[in-house]
């Protein structure tokens, strides 16, 4: 069974130097482009509070963002924006919808584009669906271990899949590969960074931020703050986003604790935060598949191993249990969003006080 603690009792007290973007902008560039979806609930828990001994227990339920069953359409169409606002010569604060932009795109003859993308599911359906939004071909590479209901929820975007005998790092090469081939006509749009490729990562970290601020501001509806903040990952985007929010949006007094999630067969950052360095990983099979990643995100492992509290890692098994139960309750989780709920169990006794009001990010929503 899972756990292998670590924690940083430093994490709370240290805070970024410099504020990296305007969460004001990207919250309404969210809202102007996606009118007609109000934000994600924020699902209060009292039977888990009581379970876990705590105050409150909520879950930040991602499992209908924007249309899609997982939050990662916030950071793709921020990035694809960005990139497309900057080759127009605009400011991304301009653009009113996404057709506003498309017919713009097309008035300049730059609306002939390709987005590439690897994939273990989610982010390649985000993709996609911008893609299809703004008139751009997608192609999109997959992993085998990617189920066929998540390639056709891809196809049923518009976009190309193109599956691969391959794991989730050789998806990355390959689409960073097929991009560079297409030339001024492709981008790359990767939630993971490397040398060399960093500046799109760091804009989709940016568009995760909508999420920590809209829970922020229900919290805030009912007079309360986040103690702890508990975040499934992968290559670390996700938990990137929650840090630079919550490590300069406060004081250190009222700073969250953040508890990162992990399946115990892909724990690419709680292996490199017991190192002490970035250390990838073999990966083996897991029912968390959008969490099977090896290699942690280069941008995120600086912020990561100064900002993350607590990391455990869960078995496939506790993952079941946690998405069983959370059925239970009414909520409709996927095993990578169920992982946050499994990661609270995980805690040692005495981690957990009566006072703390939890937050669970859902990052997706049952897809079989």
């Amino acid at each position: 069974m899972g756990s292998r603690l670590y924690q940083n009792q430093k994490a709370r007290h240290w805070t970024l130097q410099a504020k990296h973007h305007n969460q004001e902008t990207i919250q309404k560039f969210h809202e102007k482009c996606f009118p007609d979806y109000p934000p994600t609930p924020l699902t209060h828990l009292p039977r888990l509070a009581e379970e876990l001994g705590v105050a409150h227990v909520f879950l930040k339920d991602e499992s209908a963002r924007f249309g899609l069953s997982a939050f990662k359409i916030l950071g793709a169409s921020w990035a694809i924006c960005s990139v497309l606002s900057q080759r127009l010569g605009i400011g991304v604060e301009e653009i009113d919808s996404f057709d506003w932009l498309k017919e713009r795109l097309d008035a300049l003859d730059k609306g002939n584009l390709t987005l590439y993308t690897a994939t273990d599911g989610n982010h390649g359906r985000a993709v996609a669906r911008v893609a299809s939004l703004l008139g751009l071909e997608a192609q999109i590479f997959v992993p085998e271990a990617v189920s066929e209901t998540s390639r056709d929820a891809i196809r049923a975007e518009g976009a190309q899949v193109v599956l691969l005998n391959a794991d989730y790092d050789e998806a990355v090469r390959t689409a960073e590969r097929e991009a560079e081939k297409a030339g001024k006509r492709g981008i790359l749009i990767q939630d993971t960074s490397w040398d060399g490729y960093k500046d799109i990562p760091k804009l989709i970290v940016q568009g995760y931020s909508t999420l920590f601020s809209e829970a922020d501001e229900q919290l805030a509806a009912e007079g309360l703050s986040p103690s702890t903040v508990v975040v499934p990952v992968g290559v670390g985007s996700l938990a990137h986003s929650a840090v630079q929010y919550y490590r300069s949006n406060s004081s250190p007094a009222d700073q969250p604790s953040i508890l990162t999630v992990e399946p115990e067969t892909a724990a690419c950052l709680n292996t490199s935060l017991h190192a002490n360095q970035p250390t990838s990983i073999e990966t083996g099979y897991t029912i968390m598949p959008g969490l099977n990643c090896g290699t942690v995100s280069t941008t995120a492992w600086p912020d990561l191993l100064a900002g993350v509290d607590l990391s455990v890692v869960v078995s496939d098994v506790e993952a079941l249990k946690a998405m069983e139960d959370l059925e239970a309750l009414g909520v409709h989780a996927g095993p990578c969003g169920a992982a946050s709920l499994a990661a609270l169990r995980a805690l040692p006794v005495g981690i957990l006080g009566k006072s703390m009001v939890l937050v669970m990010i859902c990052t997706e929503g049952r897809t079989s």
